[in-house]
């Protein structure tokens, strides 16, 4: 089936997210390490992806633990820090397709206030067709239900859809309603495999 559209994940696909390595030049492995341990970010930041208020979750957060009150609400103050860099190539694998008229969509877990500061800083995010937030829907992958929403919205579903994602569970929840997918693990083999697909040549698809 001829794919329509390619869906990109934006974390660790187009930008970097990597708060682990702030903390690690701030603080140090070992105290990162005791940090992570000890707080759930994880959970906090999924609660802003579902739409809850950036500054108000971590600030809360950071004052319902107060050991690591000032750590946690680096959270929100310097977020810009961990969400880089942008990753070049793969930015440019995004532009070369808008370039030759494939679709591109963004379908990304990503909090309201922090996906305006990204765009701010990475004016590429504001390049696509559509553009499926977490927090604008209060839905998140791998939940089938934001999958079927882009579905829904774009009028197209299954092998007409690319998708992208650095993570394993939400590739197999895309797979899961029959959509072609390619496990991000760095942008040259996902160059590879819209070469593969015949979305763009092998030469386009170098860096």
């Amino acid at each position: 089936m001829t794919i329509e559209a390619v869906v990109f994940d934006i974390g660790n696909v187009l930008i970097e997210w990597a708060p682990e390595r702030l903390y690690d030049r701030l603080f140090g492995e070992a105290r990162r390490r005791e940090i992570f341990a000890a707080v759930d970010l994880a959970g906090m930041n999924d609660r802003v992806d579902l739409g809850e208020g950036f500054r108000d979750v971590i600030y809360a957060f950071a004052d319902e633990n107060p050991l690591f009150r000032d750590e946690i609400r680096l959270w929100h103050d310097r977020w810009i820090d961990m969400a880089s860099p942008a990753i070049d190539h793969s930015v440019g694998l995004l532009r070369t397709l808008r370039e030759k008229g494939v679709p591109v969509f963004a379908l990304s877990n990503f909090g309201a206030e922090s996906f305006d500061i990204a765009c701010a800083t990475y004016p590429f995010l504001t390049e696509f067709d559509r553009s499926y937030i977490s927090a604008h829907h209060r839905l998140a992958k791998p939940d089938p239900a934001f999958f079927a929403l882009l579905e829904t919205n774009s009028g197209l579903s299954g092998a007409s859809l690319l998708f992208t994602d650095d993570r394993a569970d939400n590739i197999a929840a895309a797979n899961a309603r029959g959509w072609q997918t390619h496990l991000f693990q760095g942008p040259s083999g996902f160059a590879h495999a819209l070469a593969t697909h015949g979305l763009l040549t092998e030469a386009e698809a170098k860096p």
